[in-house]
């Protein structure tokens, strides 16, 4: 089973956060941390998310909300090969951060669903739209949820949990189906030989 890692935005994911009740449910999951949550610096942010991916013993599921979907987003565009699948919880708007022309428009290559809201203070529904678009992300609308995070009302979340089971059992059947795949064209040369 592959690491899943849980990666919080501004301020970290409090104990109440729909991303440690997830993490309750995962038994493979691990937290990045960061040194200053306070301070959303994507270079900062990035690296300590590729360190946690590069110490799994195989590509990670990524699970981020907010700024830190902005961190994930820059591992898998760097890093492809660390990364099985990634879940974008009410990503963050990388223009309010001023990262806008850094963050990649480039689509990702590994399964990616874009959760998102109307009504996210952090980012329009729109934008969300067209960033998941843009990385050729599966895009699902809750409606009017707010920013998906405690205050508007996102502890346990069995949703989030259905959403992410669904996104691991894809991957799993991609990986299956890749290594049967793979299997059968060696199987093919060693008949050709």
């Amino acid at each position: 089973m592959a690491t899943s890692l849980v990666i919080p935005g501004l301020n970290g994911s409090g104990p109440d956060h729909w991303q440690s009740w997830l993490e309750t449910l995962i038994p493979d999951s691990v937290r990045v941390n960061q040194d200053d949550w306070g301070t959303p610096n994507l270079v900062i942010w990035a690296e300590r998310v590729q360190e946690e991916a590069e110490r799994a013993r195989e590509r990670v599921l990524m699970i981020a909300h907010s700024f830190g979907c902005l961190a994930a987003v820059e591992v898998a565009s760097r890093r492809p090969d660390l990364v099985a699948a990634l879940m974008l919880v009410a990503p963050a708007d990388p223009e309010r951060f001023e990262i806008g022309a850094r963050t990649s428009a480039d689509p990702l290559l590994a399964p990616t669903v874009v959760v998102a809201s109307t009504n996210d203070a952090w980012m329009s529904y729109s934008g969300a739209a067209h960033w998941a678009a843009a990385w050729d992300a599966e895009l699902i609308n809750l409606g009017a949820a707010g920013h998906i995070n405690v205050a508007s009302g996102f502890g346990a979340w069995p949703r989030g949990y259905e959403i992410f089971d669904s996104l691991r059992e894809r991957t799993a059947r991609e990986k299956r189906i890749a290594g049967g795949a793979s299997l059968h064209r060696q199987a093919r040369h060693h008949l050709a030989i």
